[in-house]
């Protein structure tokens, strides 16, 4: 078979745009190289050459520093496990809801999908006493499944909002086949719904995972012990308590950096693979 081979720009407009794509690209791509040249530079390297400077010699003592005075171990697994709870557990909901709202056709459907992009809305440092009592009053303060809880109902928020519109465009006539062949409710959720909106389950698993990950304040809030904190929460603390250098800030960066690019260029595909089947139809 011969490959398909890509077709090259041809008008003006077309060699524009991709010219424009390459130059947003740099722009977005900077800062990593930003932090990736000076996550390996000491301190006196930075100091005399700047931070645009390539380091004269490979130094890991600022990525060692950092691991070692934070025990990034622990602070990637709890990232990861908050991330990946949250993740599974806001899809499981958001399609339940959905199911009942998009499929089910609830009473007040408008209203209720309203509540829940209200949710959306709403900033975090407005949920803060109210969540800080709630947890403190059932013993769950300071205990990773405290932000667990709270980003699960947060992200299923928004993905009841977006699957509630899918399913609401769901072709009845699958769902009368499935009927007729004598499937009851959680066997058509299950078996005929969730396969075919797969890609959009995935694209949300996957920005729910990376949306997790990256927030902060609710973490700095619940998680006040060292041993709960997770990656982005030990990066800012270290650095609040004035112990880093340039360097060893660039190292924590990267290193806070590293596991969702990771993440992201395994799930790429998939990604992709959502995205394209949410456009076409």
């Amino acid at each position: 078979m011969v490959p398909k081979r890509r077709r090259r720009p041809q008008t003006v407009t077309e060699w524009v745009l991709l010219l424009g794509a390459v130059l947003v690209a740099i722009v977005i791509a900077f800062p990593f190289l930003l932090i990736l040249i000076n996550s390996f530079k000491s301190p006196s390297d930075y100091s005399s050459g700047g931070p645009l400077q390539l380091p004269a010699e490979i130094y890991l003592d600022g990525i060692v520093a950092f691991w070692e005075r934070v025990d990034f171990p622990q602070k990637l697994w709890n990232s990861v496990l908050i991330s990946g709870l949250v993740s599974v557990f806001a899809v499981v909901v958001s399609v339940l809801n959905a199911f009942a709202i998009g499929i089910g056709r609830v009473r007040g459907r408008t209203w209720v999908i309203g509540l829940f992009l209200l949710a959306n809305m709403l900033p975090q440092e407005a949920l803060l006493y109210p969540l800080y009592y709630m947890f403190k009053q059932v013993g769950l303060y300071n205990n990773v499944w405290a932000v667990i809880i709270i980003f699960t109902v947060i992200q299923s928020a928004f993905g009841t909002y977006l699957l509630s519109a899918v399913y609401g465009t769901f072709p009845k006539s699958v769902l009368e086949a499935a009927a007729i062949d004598g499937a009851g409710r959680w066997r058509i959720l299950w078996q005929v719904i969730v396969p075919i909106s797969r890609p959009t389950i995935s694209v949300l698993l996957i920005f729910f995972f990376i949306w997790t990950w990256n927030e902060f304040l609710i973490p700095l809030t619940f998680l006040v012990s060292n041993e709960n904190q997770t990656v982005p929460v030990a990066i800012s603390v270290l650095q609040g308590d004035r112990l880093m250098d340039v360097t060893t800030t660039s190292a924590s960066a990267l290193l806070g950096l590293v596991p969702t690019l990771i993440f992201f260029l395994i799930f790429q595909r998939t990604l992709t693979r959502g995205i394209t089947a949410g456009a076409v139809k």
